[in-house]
């Protein structure tokens, strides 16, 4: 076999994979920084908004109605379009920086069952279920569908922060968690115990009782159930009292946490910044690590270019004075 036709039986597998790895960079959570991923990031983004609207808007009768067909044929394209989007990252997962993995199938298998993974997956499922005649309730099926709302993961890091500032401060949420804990049994317990006998209807047992409790704690205070004696006034008061501590505490530990991430993202930024700009040049490799931090941070590309040069001015004139 000659040269040639070796080079022509290769060919369409070096296109493959150089457009397997162009995909790959598109749904990678740094494609923000090309044109080509900015683009199909926000036009995914806008129809991700649009079908929860359009689910919305289909659980009210008489719009369902007049506009049946319509939310129909939007629906029909929408899963087309996720269903597409959902194979195209199967397919690109080798070439994602996102997901480790020896071979390709394990990147593949490691973005099937991660939390996006399985997010996008379930967003289509309902619409494949029904269209095959194997769904059951529509409300239900409605319902699976709003999981699309968790498609934006895709886009911002906001739950992955939540989750982080949490764990960070795990310990100080945990106790906080405990004291509630021990608030709504002892509340529980003792409105019963003085209500119970003035009103047995509305406080029958300790575990229905837990629901004012819950109420009371995160004082919401529907007003379908209150105390009529004194001592339950007055538990019902302090009740309250330790609620709004209690919250207030919770908010504080989770606002800690995220001041503590974000300012040690900072200066893992700046710390890559400088270290990136120590030899007056910045590689492949130093110049992603950036994006992915300043990514993190919601950094647009060009306060990214700025922070990058300013470090190798700042690295330029130290060489020259010293």
């Amino acid at each position: 076999m000659s040269d040639k036709k070796l080079n022509q039986g290769y060919e369409p597998s070096t296109k493959l994979n150089k457009l397997r790895r162009t995909t790959g960079d598109v749904f990678s959570k740094s494609s923000g920084t090309s044109k080509l991923g900015a683009g199909i990031n926000k036009l995914l983004f806008a129809l991700i908004l649009l079908n929860l609207v359009a689910i919305v808007f289909e659980s009210v009768e008489s719009v369902n109605n007049e506009y049946k067909l319509l939310l129909y044929r939007f629906e029909l394209f929408s899963v087309a379009i996720f269903s597409l989007e959902y194979l195209l990252r199967v397919w690109s997962a080798p070439d994602n920086s996102d997901f480790a993995g020896k071979s390709n199938f394990q990147r593949r298998f490691n973005y099937a069952t991660s939390f996006t993974g399985l997010i996008d997956f379930i967003a289509i499922l309902p619409s494949l279920l029904q269209m095959f005649g194997l769904g059951g309730d529509l409300r239900v099926l409605r319902v699976l569908r709003m999981a699309r709302l968790l498609k934006l993961s895709h886009y911002t890091t906001a739950l992955e922060d939540l989750a982080s500032a949490i764990y960070s401060e795990r310990r100080a949420f945990l106790a906080a968690l405990y004291i509630i804990l021990i608030a709504l049994f002892m509340s529980s317990s003792l409105i019963y115990l003085v209500e119970n006998e003035v009103q047995p209807e509305a406080f029958p047992s300790i575990p229905e009782t837990m629901w004012w409790s819950i109420i009371t704690l995160t004082t919401v205070g529907y007003g379908d159930v209150s105390p009529m004696t004194g001592y339950g006034k007055l538990i019902g008061a302090a009740t309250a009292m330790v609620g709004v501590c209690s919250v207030a505490l919770l908010t504080g530990i989770v606002g800690a946490g995220f001041s503590k991430q974000m300012s040690k993202q900072s200066e893992d930024l700046h710390r890559a910044t400088t270290k990136a700009a120590a030899d007056g040049r910045i590689t492949e490799e130093e110049l992603q690590e950036i994006v992915d931090i300043s990514d993190k941070l919601g950094l647009s590309p060009e306060r990214v270019q700025e922070l990058v040069s300013d470090s190798i001015k700042s690295r330029k004139n130290e060489t020259a004075q010293s």
